[in-house]
């Protein structure tokens, strides 16, 4: 029977829950138990596909084609574990479920009621698809007292309850704020958060208290007597030099030795921390450093790129280089002048993906720049799409090239997908639709040419890949652009998607229809974050 950790924030938002977790979870894979970790929002959304980045961040994409929140991505970065669409779940997809049967008559006739039709349904959410699994670590999203998260805190007393308390703990993240006025830290509001918890029926066994200042034995005393915890269950949180080191501060502070001894779990190994110690040693001793510019739309708030800032850190850590990331608005590039003078002092230059039509004249000009100046250029999904039509219109001769995305045009190189094969079958699409999860979404194969660059960096011709996007390059195009030397070497199984461009006459020029930064890991760079890299490297000694 898998064991449960339920994670609660409070105070303030913001404290790391997410990391926690995953800091935890990969503390405990260290020591042989196999982890799985989930979130539980309580936003009314069914998932965040359709919010702004500017509200959420990033969506984190899984392999079976789940948006979901961007914590998840922090849980298979630290752990290695593949997530599911059964880690994700918000109130709007309970209440969905639940209307829906409720319309059907499921409920025969029955008041439905949060308690306990809503309780119940997220306890089949925390239980699902456990086989095999040591722990599962619950995060609750927003902090307690939070309205909108009674019915969660509720399903998680209930549970514990269920399995029994020797089976269920409860870890509550909280602030230690210092007041530099009075040059003291504060343990008053982390008091005021656990009778809160509390009060709602959940006495927490361990507290991770955040501070920026050494948190101090006599504190600890005080926290742990207010609050109805071992003083060792006091474990202070202090900001760390880089989020990779935040699971051997942890383990130094004694967390994962206080959640076992809160399951009574006395012959647990010791942690086998050699790769995280690994990762350390390579943020720590960089010999060079790298400048990359991301050409976006969303630059104002790095969290809608989470996964792409972290893919090309763990390019720079495969190539033992610090990678310093110039995020560059590319709706203010107004002329070739303004562009270049931005671009010039960079060693590579990536556009990332995203959604609409403001900034992709800046893009499409960044991609011109990288291709005329022999500059490492990566294109990911709409950057793809942007390099594709600025072949089109600088090098093939169709100066209207554009993508239907942004509006009518007579030569579509880029065009609503509007059907593709799955393993459930043919998937359909038609404009003017629903936006949520209507996507091409999750992992798909492709297949890469023998003897192309894509190929060489892989290792292998079979690749399977993350996708989020409802536009392609119209494959009536292929023809004309790769007269212009843009090569499609890789395409879906049918021969019917291109899924990859390269430029074999360029220094290094790849662009990609899916999202592979979603799937690299500290310990495990993915090999086109470490190619491109490499090639900024190569770049930074001729500049």
């Amino acid at each position: 029977m898998a064991r449960y950790i339920f994670i609660t924030g409070g105070v303030v938002s913001s404290l790391g829950k997410g990391l926690m977790a995953a800091s935890l979870g990969a503390l405990l894979q260290a020591r042989g138990y196999s982890v799985r970790i989930r979130k539980l929002d309580p936003y009314l959304n069914v998932d965040p596909g359709t919010m702004s980045p500017y509200q959420h961040g990033e969506v984190y994409v899984t392999d079976d084609g789940a948006e979901t929140d961007l914590d998840l991505g922090h849980y298979e970065r630290f752990t290695g574990v593949p997530s599911l669409q059964s880690d994700n779940v918000t109130s709007g997809r309970i209440y969905q479920s639940i209307i829906t049967k409720e319309r059907r008559g499921d409920y025969l006739g029955a008041t439905v009621q949060v308690i306990p039709h809503v309780t119940d349904a997220i306890q089949e959410f925390a239980q699902d698809q456990l086989d095999g699994i040591d722990f599962v670590l619950c995060e609750i999203g927003g902090t307690v007292g939070d309205i909108e998260s009674l019915p969660f805190i509720e399903a998680i007393r209930q549970l514990r309850n269920e399995v029994g308390r020797e089976n269920a703990i409860s870890v509550h993240v909280t602030l230690v704020p210092y007041i530099a006025a009075a040059g003291e830290l504060k343990t008053k509001p982390t008091q005021h958060s656990v009778r809160e918890l509390t009060s709602l029926g959940i006495q927490p066994d361990i507290l991770l208290c955040r501070c920026e200042h050494d948190l101090p034995d006599g504190e600890r005393a005080k926290i742990a007597q207010f609050c109805n915890v071992r003083k060792e269950a006091v474990i202070p949180a202090l900001d760390a030099s880089s989020i990779y080191n935040v699971p051997l501060q942890y383990h130094e502070q004694g967390l994962d030795a206080e959640v076992l001894h809160a399951f009574g779990i006395a012959d647990a190994p010791e942690p086998d921390l050699a790769r995280w110690h690994d990762v350390m040693e390579r943020i720590e001793n960089p010999e060079g450093e790298v400048i990359v510019g991301v050409v976006g739309k969303y630059v104002g708030l790095q969290d809608a790129y989470k996964s792409l800032q972290e893919a090309l850190f763990h390019g720079g850590l495969a190539n033992r280089v610090k990678v310093q990331v110039r995020w560059l608005d590319a709706e203010l590039f107004e002329d070739d002048r303004d562009l270049a003078a931005k671009l010039e002092p960079l060693h590579a230059i990536l556009v990332p993906g995203g959604f609409g039509e403001r900034g992709s004249e800046g893009k499409i000009g960044s991609v011109k720049f990288a291709r005329e100046r022999d500059v490492p250029f990566f294109g990911i999904c709409l950057g793809m799409q942007m390099a594709c039509i600025e072949a089109a219109r600088n090098m093939a001769g169709i100066p209207a090239a554009s993508t239907t995305e942004f509006g009518e045009t007579s030569e579509p190189v880029v065009g609503l997908i509007t059907e593709w094969m799955t393993e459930e079958g043919l998937q359909k699409r038609e404009a003017g639709g629903d936006l949520g999860g209507t996507m091409r979404l999750g992992a798909y194969d492709a297949v890469l040419q023998q003897g192309s660059r894509i190929s060489e960096i892989y290792g292998e011709r079979e690749i399977s890949e993350r996708h989020r996007h409802r536009y392609e390059v119209n494959k009536s195009y292929v023809e004309s652009l790769e007269d212009t030397g843009l090569i499609f070497a890789g395409m879906s199984p049918d021969g019917e998607l291109p899924e990859t461009v390269e430029r074999p006459d360029h220094s290094w020029f790849v662009g990609v229809q899916y999202h592979p930064e979603l799937k690299s890991k500290p310990f495990d760079p993915h090999p086109l974050f470490a190619s491109f890299i490499a090639a900024a490297v190569k770049q930074s000694r001729l500049v």
